[in-house]
């Protein structure tokens, strides 16, 4: 029987470069896999349902919190995400680990649930480069950029609650500290010496 996965729940402001990190770190690493939120705003171009997001709408959303099919949902700029149950746990008992890109109200909501999950936040060098990422993607309006803007001196008020912090100033160096946790995280005493007691090797 595999080993259960590792959840590991990834935050921060919007435009700061979370799935860039996590997309590099993971091509050297065969084990992970990407959860695939639920949300109601309308995909941006190049994005494709089922890959970046599962894209429906705010009725079909609230059937999904009303069943508990989502194991964390929250509402950011207007918009509804969440996280389906199933995916995660089917996930986790094959022996993947999971990693959640959502924010701090959802992270809070799995980490009462799952308490040994991981939890890493991801910081802009600066408020303003996190601005001009937002207005070089191209993708929102300046009054929308300003609202994330807001919510991302929010979110990062609140980023002491997570175990790890990456400054994501260069992408290639961010996305080696993020594999640098992982590695840590399966070198911890805790983990090792419980392998090291099943090996014979090992027994005195």
């Amino acid at each position: 029987m595999a080993e259960k996965g590792k959840l590991i729940i990834l935050s921060g402001p919007s435009g700061v470069g979370k799935s860039t990190i996590v997309f590099k770190a993971m091509q050297e690493r065969s084990i992970f896999c990407f959860s695939t939120s639920v949300t109601t705003r309308e995909p941006r171009p190049g994005e494709v349902h089922g890959r970046e997001y599962f894209f429906i709408d705010q009725e079909r959303f609230d059937e999904m919190v009303a069943a508990d099919e989502l194991l964390e949902y929250a509402s950011y700029v207007n918009h509804s995400y969440g996280t389906p149950r199933s995916f995660v746990e089917e996930k986790l008992e094959e022996g993947m680990n999971v990693i959640l890109d959502i924010e701090i109200q959802g992270a809070r909501q799995v980490y009462e649930k799952i308490p040994e999950a991981i939890t890493v936040f991801i910081l802009p060098p600066s408020m303003e480069t996190l601005r001009e990422r937002l207005i070089k993607r191209g993708t929102d309006s300046r009054e929308t950029i300003e609202a994330r803007i807001r919510r991302a001196c929010q979110e990062i008020e609140e980023a002491d609650f997570y175990d790890y912090l990456i400054v994501n100033e260069d992408v290639e160096t961010a996305a080696k500290e993020f594999n640098a946790i992982i590695t840590a995280e399966y070198c911890r005493f805790d983990r090792t010496k419980a392998l090291a007691l099943r090996e014979p090797d090992f027994n005195c």
